[in-house]
């Protein structure tokens, strides 16, 4: 069979010819599929070695027969199961727009008890287009009820137009990676479910909802400015699909401290040399580090410095340029060390970071967003301090994560927290402190806040690396260790070792697999590549002790691969 032959087979509903189609696209994944048809209703069942992914599968099979616009088929239910096995892994259901012509309007005139309702006017030119009942799993979210107007009702054109297209979106948008989707559902929320929608120009929806002959409010300012925001982000979201297959790379490192000149100088006479060796690894979509210093010229520091273990750091403004030139895009400046020249320098910090085009991630009560492949990722920086996102308070957390959800595809969380040096490498479910100061629970903190939508934890604090943890498919690195300190920070023994975490996550944020890159401080604070290894020795071995059980293996290169059930 010719492949114009198949196309055109398809097209006109013929099962065997789509399950061709679906087979070759689906064949790189050793994928296999199955289609039945039944009336309207079309059947693909997917095997493979492995259960399928289904946000991959889904995709497939709804772009393609998207493409085809096959008049007779009205609805499909995707199945996956391994090979050889009867019950599903899952099963998913989409529910299509009939691609005929658009019908002509109905006039509805309203009954008037005890008189029976009066039938409407035949028309040769309408069509109505009804699926056979069908046992078909409920859509992710359900559709506001809808009701069409009285023909003498006059709504403005863009109002018809956001009408419109959202309704055509919704019945597919729920099986799109992006997350638009979600902000739509949020959006139709907001909008009076009795509000009248026309569809001009456009296919109709089968929504097997009776025309009801009542009143059509006048829509509000507000909710016409809603609609226009639904039919942009649907627009955006069929424009602008993403891949499932694609693949986000971060690279993250933990503390930064390039020099400071407080109270007295201890900057490098060469500071271009200062990342010079590790430069060539902080190269990624997205390259993340915890700055734990202050980019102000502020005189005075707000912290007691002539007490013993009381630092304040300061880094000249120029220095920005350096980190931005290493590579770095994204600075977590939640830590303890943020506010050591009070507020003014905190913002100095923030305004310095942000003008050379990297984004500083950490006050209190903000989200930061940034956009790779047309992916939109949100970052949220915490620390165990009020003046920042408070890792203790919990709710307050989640509700953070909850609307950097709504605006974006996958949300990462960077926090500074935990018990200081080698004596604090192991992690445990329990709140804890340093000189006597609540450095939060941070299993509790990380595995709420995945709970919440989270996708990708990045920790820093305890001046040490720590273990790696895979919980509900999100990598959580409990510590990051020390990056670059200057003349500033202790190298001894493990407070040297350090590394490059490399995460690799879909559009959902879901950890793909990654790699460590090890890297071992000087006795000057800087980093330098280890080809001794020593932090992949150190990381196995603490995920060992502290979460056996977690999916999580490293090879000898440090290759982060997830263990298979």
């Amino acid at each position: 069979m010719s492949d114009y032959n198949t196309i055109a087979l398809a097209k006109a509903g013929d099962a065997k010819a789509i399950a061709i189609l679906i087979n070759q696209a689906l064949q790189s994944k050793g994928v296999t599929a199955k289609v039945t048809r039944q009336n309207y209703h079309l059947k693909v069942v997917l095997e493979s070695q492995q259960v399928p992914d289904a946000q991959a599968c889904i995709r497939v099979v709804h772009n393609g027969l998207m493409r085809l616009q096959a008049p007779s088929i009205g609805s499909v239910t995707i199945s996956g199961s391994r090979r050889g096995q009867k019950k599903s892994g899952w099963t998913q259901t989409l529910v299509f727009q009939q691609f005929v012509s658009p019908p002509q309007p109905v006039e509805v005139k309203p009954a008037k008890p005890p008189k029976p309702r009066p039938k409407a006017k035949k028309n040769p030119v309408s069509v109505r287009v009804s699926l056979p009942k069908l046992s078909i799993p409920k859509l992710e979210f359900s559709l506001p009820k809808v009701v069409f107007p009285k023909p003498q009702v006059s709504v403005s054109k863009p109002w018809l137009i956001a009408g419109s297209v959202s309704l055509m979106v919704l019945p597919i948008s729920g099986f799109l990676v992006n997350q638009n989707q979600q902000q739509i559902a949020n959006i139709l929320t907001e909008i009076p479910q009795n509000i009248a929608l026309s569809l001009p120009e456009i296919p109709a929806l089968s929504l097997a909802v009776e025309p009801v002959a009542t009143p059509t409010p006048v829509p509000t300012a507000a909710t016409i400015n809603n609609l226009n925001k639904v039919s942009q982000l649907a627009l955006k979201t069929l424009q602008n699909p993403i891949n499932p297959d694609l693949q986000i790379t971060i690279r993250a490192v933990g503390d930064i401290i390039p020099g400071t000149n407080y109270p007295y100088n201890k900057l490098s006479a060469n500071k271009q040399a200062l990342f010079a060796k590790v430069k060539p690894e902080l190269k990624a979509d997205i390259v993340f580090g915890n700055f734990e210093s202050t980019l102000t010229k502020y005189p005075s520091s707000a912290k007691a410095i002539g007490r013993g273990l009381v630092f304040a750091f300061r880094t000249p403004p120029e220095y920005t340029a350096l980190l931005k030139d290493a590579g770095f895009d994204i600075l977590n400046v939640a830590n303890n060390h943020s506010f050591d020249f009070f507020e003014a320098g905190f913002k100095d910090t923030i305004q310095n970071i942000n003008k050379l085009g990297m984004k500083a991630v950490g006050e209190k009560g903000k989200i930061v967003y940034d956009e790779v492949k047309g992916v939109k990722i949100a970052f949220i920086g915490f620390s165990n301090y009020e003046a920042h996102n408070n890792l203790s308070n919990i709710e307050a957390g989640k509700k953070l994560v909850q609307q950097a959800q709504k605006n974006a595809d996958f949300v990462v969380i960077s926090f500074h927290g935990g018990a200081e040096g080698t004596g604090a490498l192991n992690v445990r479910n329990k709140t804890e402190y340093f000189y006597g100061e609540n450095r939060g629970n941070l299993v509790l903190f990380t595995h709420s806040m995945i709970d919440a939508g989270a996708d990708l934890v990045l920790g820093h604090g305890p001046h040490v690396t720590r273990a790696l943890e895979l919980y509900k498919g999100k990598l959580i690195a409990y510590s990051l260790g020390n990056f670059m300190g200057y003349r500033t920070l202790s190298t001894a023994g493990e407070l040297g070792y350090s590394l490059i975490l490399e995460a690799k996550v879909n559009p959902k944020g879901d950890f793909m697999g990654g790699k460590i890159i090890p890297v071992q401080l000087d006795s000057q604070g800087v980093p330098n590549l280890d080809n001794h290894s020593k932090s992949i020795k150190l990381i196995r071995n603490l995920i060992q002790q502290d979460f056996p059980k977690t999916p999580l293996k490293i090879d000898n290169q440090g290759k982060i691969l997830i263990k298979k059930p």
